[in-house]
């Protein structure tokens, strides 16, 4: 068996933004980093594995459904995705995937 690599962390610690107009200035601020750690994962041979590619990777192997909604229900939804800061398809996966894991964990 070959020893396994340490790969330092290619991770930037990103802090908690107020508004878009301060992460927009954090990001311009350490692009010379932001670069540099992408460098870093290239050489380290991590490219291509990160967040994008396995939600890319997932939303091709979803199935695609239609299902009707009332408007009362659809408009709460879209307004607590966007407090949340999601798209509010993603935000009605997310609590039908958590509803149907609640009731399994009830009928079993």
């Amino acid at each position: 068996m070959q020893p396994t690599k340490k790969v330092p962390s290619i991770q930037l610690e990103t802090p908690a933004f107020k508004n878009e107009e301060e992460e927009a200035q954090w990001w311009f601020d350490n692009q010379d980093k932001l670069a540099d750690k992408f460098e870093q994962a290239a050489k380290n041979g991590l490219l291509g594995r990160g967040t994008m590619v396995k939600q890319a990777a997932e939303r091709q192997a979803a199935k695609s459904t239609t299902i009707r909604l009332d408007n009362g229900d659809l408009t709460r939804a879209k307004k607590l995705a966007e407090q949340k800061g999601l798209r509010y398809q993603t935000y009605l996966k997310m609590l039908l995937h958590e509803a149907l894991q609640e009731e399994e964990e009830r009928s079993a």
